[in-house]
């Protein structure tokens, strides 16, 4: 095992920030995801947002080659995880898929290594479950855009030991983030108050209480919060927001939890907000202009 290691498994939005921030701190990180273009995506994502910083001064121009020297892409599991001291499983919120990569990272991770995840609100005792070393296993909930973001809401399983919440801490502020320490329960803290609260924006947009700009102009300029709850779903990803609203109806077995009807019909039309081009806003390659859908001028 490698001290100096990690592997992030998954090379979408949240994998190639999470291993843009390791390598930026000086960690020889591989990216291991099955998709040769995904890869490449990611690669090409992370030297966008080097640049970013190079523009603002945040980094010098040979921080950025050392960050992306110290990059790996591979399509290779064993390969990416065999001498990592972290794992960080960076997937979809999709449990049967977590489950599968969970027992692929007991079997090749090697033994004292942190198998870590990112879900956003999938057990963390339940996912370990899927190893032989329940013990190791740590949620690492990293904010979106990752680089940006300072908070990383961490949370202990049940089995989960104190020395590995002491390394991953630790670690999280090494990365120049803030930890935050949470019991493992259905959405844990940042998506149990989050994801309430733009499934109950969408129920008013969907009983026809106000419109998709009155809504986010009202917690914008009323709570001071940075975008509306409706551009942040967007933003997030209407899918992932269903599936979180499921795990804690799920969870609590509280009709409270019960997600939209609306947000239903929009995932299962395929309008997932800013990957898919059309959410409750349409986006436009390059423009910032924020444009409300077509179907809710109707």
């Amino acid at each position: 095992m490698d001290n100096r290691q990690i592997a992030v498994i998954g090379a979408g939005t949240m994998g190639n920030g999470i291993a843009h921030v390791f390598a930026q701190a000086g960690y020889a990180v591989h990216v291991v995801d099955p998709n040769p273009s995904q890869l490449k995506r990611a690669e090409t994502i992370i030297a966008k947002n080097l640049d970013r910083q190079v523009a603002k001064s945040l980094i010098t121009p040979e921080q950025k080659i050392s960050t992306l020297q110290n990059i790996i892409f591979t399509s290779d599991f064993a390969e990416g995880v065999g001498k990592a001291m972290l794992v960080v499983e960076a997937t979809t919120e999709d449990l049967e898929l977590k489950k599968d990569i969970f027992k692929e990272m007991d079997i090749n991770a090697p033994k004292g290594c942190i198998l870590a995840t990112n879900t956003s609100s999938i057990s963390i005792t339940q996912l370990a479950r899927f190893t032989h070393r329940p013990q190791d296993v740590i949620g690492m909930h990293f904010m979106n855009p990752v680089p940006v973001m300072k908070l990383v809401e961490i949370i202990n399983g049940y089995s989960t030991s104190k020395v590995v919440t002491e390394r991953v801490i630790a670690l999280t502020k090494e990365l120049g983030k803030i930890p935050c320490v949470v019991n493992d329960y259905p959405g844990f803290i940042a998506n149990r108050i989050l994801m309430p609260m733009i499934n109950e924006a969408i129920y008013s947009l969907y009983e026809g209480v106000a419109g998709v700009e009155e809504i986010d102009t009202v917690i914008k300029l009323g709570m001071a919060h940075p975008m509306g709850p409706l551009q942040l779903a967007d933003f997030i990803g209407l899918d992932t927001c269903l599936s979180i609203m499921r795990v804690l109806q799920n969870g609590f077995g509280n009709p409270k939890y019960a997600p939209c009807p609306l947000l239903v019909n929009m995932v299962t039309a395929g309008n997932f907000g800013v990957k898919s081009g059309e959410g409750f806003y349409t986006y436009t390659e390059g423009s910032k202009e924020l444009v409300v859908s077509s179907y809710f001028k109707k």
